[in-house]
């Protein structure tokens, strides 16, 4: 299972549609893509979310159903630990 950090960019800075779609349709996200946690920037622009998955292309998928609203950034990542144990090794 692979974990990524969505960094998600309000088209015109406008969170509105986002959470109105959110509402009315929920989160959209294919089976076997996992939502995992999320922050909002205070000024609502900008979401910070964590997804997880084994297959990259639902990742793709969901985010293509966000597209017209959303603009992305994905990095994948890894927890502090296991970043410490590959450090150490």
């Amino acid at each position: 299972m692979a974990v990524y950090m969505v960094i998600e960019r309000f088209r015109n800075g406008d969170a509105v549609p986002v959470y109105r779609r959110f509402k009315e349709r929920g989160r959209m996200a294919p089976a076997g893509l996992n939502y995992i946690s999320s922050w909002i920037t205070a000024d609502l622009r900008t979401c910070y979310q964590v997804m997880e998955t084994a297959d990259r292309a639902l990742l793709d998928a969901w985010m293509g159903r966000w597209s017209d609203l959303v603009e992305f950034e994905v990095h994948p990542v890894i927890t502090s630990q296991e970043a410490a144990q590959r450090a150490a090794s």
